[in-house]
């Protein structure tokens, strides 16, 4: 950690605005910008690809739970996954969730948990980052723990990047639902009774999508192992004590040069929730980060 707080005080958060300005298009990318190989040298793999998800779950197993299931319950027949999760063993929820879900065999599934010191799990981009560099797959899925993979996503999406050599792509629409409160019960979670779990399909609407957002980017294998995630940008590798917005979202597609292509991927599914509980602060402060949710999701 910083060997100075006192100057992160100050320091840490005008770098932190300085990316995002910068990531806005206020600065040329090239500066910070690791070379990338170009078109004619990027795999146009076809056949069964090689997929690797990547997500990440700090206190968030009730939705992780969702989204392992969902390969459980739609295995891919068009490609092989290796789906990798990053968390902190002190979450003793997901903890006991991957433990359920090691001993599940899902043919064309390869479970993958990464452990991550709290602090470098706070930080998104550092366990992505790490998944880019060392990757062998043809095309990585960098996601959140409440996108699902339903009937016929993994295989759409197979059949969808045949061929191609985009640096960046993502589903032209996801499902959603509304914003759900804690106590809504697909929040149910039981340590003594983990079990494969589905959602209710009638409680989410279609929604089209314009860019590769935070859980929807979907990158080349050869583009994410040349420039890693942020890699270039050593803000956004360094540990935190808290759990972080993930602005590295935006200045990822800035580096690639890219707000993606979008592409038809079947079965996308996304649960919406008004409280975040991964982050810290007092009741007033959650109560308030809440209603703004509520708010601009109304707009």
């Amino acid at each position: 950690m910083d060997k100075n707080p006192i100057q992160s005080k100050w320091y840490d958060p005008l770098v932190s605005r300085f990316l995002r300005l910068a990531a806005s298009g206020w600065v040329p990318a090239s500066w910070f910008r690791k070379p990338l190989p170009p078109e004619s040298e990027r795999a146009a793999r076809t056949g069964a690809l090689d997929i690797e998800i990547v997500s990440h779950c700090w206190q968030y197993a009730h939705f992780l739970a969702y989204q392992l299931s969902s390969l459980a319950l739609y295995p891919p027949t068009k490609a092989t996954v290796t789906m990798t999760v990053y968390y902190n063993g002190e979450d003793e929820k997901t903890r006991a969730l991957l433990d359920f879900f090691s001993r599940q065999q899902v043919p064309g599934v390869t479970w993958n948990w990464r452990e991550l010191p709290k602090q470098s799990l706070f930080r998104r981009a550092i366990g992505r980052n790490q998944a880019a560099l060392n990757s062998c797959a043809d095309w990585i899925w960098f996601t959140d723990c409440d996108l699902l993979f339903r009937e016929g996503c993994l295989d759409g999406l197979a059949d969808a990047l045949q061929g191609r050599k985009d640096a960046l792509v993502f589903p032209a629409s996801e499902r959603i639902t509304t914003l759900l409160a804690d106590d809504d019960p697909m929040f149910d979670f039981d340590l003594a009774q983990l079990r494969l779990v589905d959602i209710d399909d009638s409680r989410f609407v279609e929604q089209q999508r314009t860019r590769a957002t935070g859980p929807l980017q979907i990158a080349h294998g050869d583009i994410a192992r040349a420039a890693g995630y942020c890699d270039s940008l050593g803000y956004y590798q360094k540990p935190a004590e808290k759990w972080c917005k993930a602005h590295e979202d935006r200045a990822f597609r800035w580096l690639l040069g890219t707000p993606g292509i979008p592409v038809e991927v079947p079965g996308v599914y996304r649960i919406r929730h008004a409280s975040k509980g991964r982050y810290t602060g007092s009741e007033l402060s959650t109560r308030i980060r809440s209603g703004v949710r509520k708010a601009t999701s109304e707009l």
